[in-house]
């Protein structure tokens, strides 16, 4: 083979986690992404972390990655560029994951690799990469990070209000802002598209999630418990699903059981599954397959938040019939009642458990054409394919 069919163009990806192990959202998008474009790119990862990651988080990264650097924040830097963020106005989550050591070390490592192109996930690594010019470079916006802070604003305790008004208005300007410094823009929804500030957002490409191959695998369904519900615990909308699986529907219901699963569970969580005899609570298992099995139905009363809630998609792609709101929904644009049963009231979500639950037909129904919708609509492959596209096309 000559050496010109091996040349991959040298891809830069930079993100503000350390893509592995898989207990979040954004973590989990990147590295399916990045295995999926190694097929066709040298990468170079540049993730920042603040704690030390594993050697065996670094092998996994190892197979797809030619060269992998982690820049490490620590208390101070973040409590620092926190500070700062009061006087430069920039949005308090890019202070966070921000540091002027860091920048000077990926300064350099541009340098060295000299990419062809730029990868850059989430508006939190921006700030590391959006003054360098010597290559095209694409923002995955992911979520609107903005709009998911607007509403928490809401049921945010009093004293913490201004907090949220504040960093929703920092972020709804930053993200318009940063939006002229890269070539190539993504989302992962076109209901997170209109949420972005910017006159030309129709340019903004959709790059939606996908699943593992292996959800489509046959697994053994034990159906211990009547609903089940996974995700990362310390993460507000997924909180907020937990309290309202436990306080608005489980009380009106005294014969339901529910499985809660997910990493890093907060004190509210944990109070709950130590509390009510209803939960059972589990932190995160190394294949959350067996996790999902457990459950009859898989609930997610999301009320806040954005992006693609790829637990959906993992729960409907192992043939579990799912119950979800309208706000879940709108962005995998699944079928009421033919791939999934949408409800928005406590009063709904305990009719579709009850329906769900007493008719054998619908549940079928709802748990194969789930399933058949997600393994047509959501591969990994597919989606990437359309990253890669976008990358190459400046």
């Amino acid at each position: 083979m000559t050496e010109s069919a091996n040349y991959k163009p040298k891809l830069v990806v930079i993100l503000s986690r350390f893509p592995f192990p898989l207990e979040k959202g954004d973590k989990l998008r990147a590295f399916y992404q990045i295995k999926e474009l190694s097929k066709d790119f040298s990468i170079s990862l540049i993730a920042i972390s603040k704690q030390k990651v594993p050697t065996d988080s670094i092998e996994k990264l190892n197979t797809y990655c030619d060269s992998i650097n982690v820049i490490r924040i620590n208390n101070w830097s973040i409590l620092w560029n926190l500070c700062l963020c009061i006087f430069n106005n920039k949005p308090f989550q890019v202070g966070y994951f921000y540091s002027l050591k860091g920048h000077l070390k990926a300064k350099q490592l541009l340098k060295q690799i000299k990419p062809n192109y730029i990868y850059c996930q989430l508006i939190r690594a921006s700030e590391y990469v959006k003054n360098y010019h010597d290559c095209p470079k694409t923002i995955d916006y992911m979520d609107a990070l903005s709009k998911g802070i607007d509403r928490r604003i809401a049921k945010a305790p009093w004293y913490s209000k201004w907090l949220f008004r504040s960093e929703a208005k920092r972020l709804t300007i930053y993200e318009r802002s940063i939006f002229d410094y890269f070539e190539n823009k993504t989302i992962i929804s076109e209901q997170d598209k209109e949420y972005i500030s910017h006159p030309d957002k129709s340019t903004i490409l959709c790059v939606s999630n996908g699943i593992d191959s292996s959800f489509f695998e046959e697994q053994v369904h034990t159906s211990e418990y009547d609903l089940v519900f996974v995700g990362n615990l310390s993460y507000a909308p997924n909180i907020e699903a937990v309290e309202y699986i436990a306080n608005q529907l489980l009380p009106k219901n005294k014969r339901l059981t529910c499985l809660i699963s997910g990493a890093s569970p907060r004190s509210s969580v944990q109070k709950i599954g130590n509390s009510n005899p209803q939960i059972t609570l589990q932190g995160w298992v190394a294949d959350i397959r067996t996790t999902y099995c457990k459950g009859r139905i898989f609930i997610a009363p999301m009320m806040i938040g954005t992006g693609m809630q790829n637990k959906l998609l993992e729960a409907m792609a192992l043939g579990i019939p799912c119950i979800t709101t309208s706000l879940a929904n709108n962005a995998i644009n699944a079928i009421h009642l033919e791939t999934i049963y949408v409800a928005n009231t406590v009063d709904e979500f305990l009719e579709a458990i009850e329906i769900l639950t007493s008719n054998t037909e619908l549940y079928q129904r709802i748990s194969q054409q789930g399933r058949d919708f997600v393994l047509k609509n959501y591969k990994w492959e597919n989606a990437t394919s359309a990253l890669k596209e976008t990358i190459l096309s400046k």
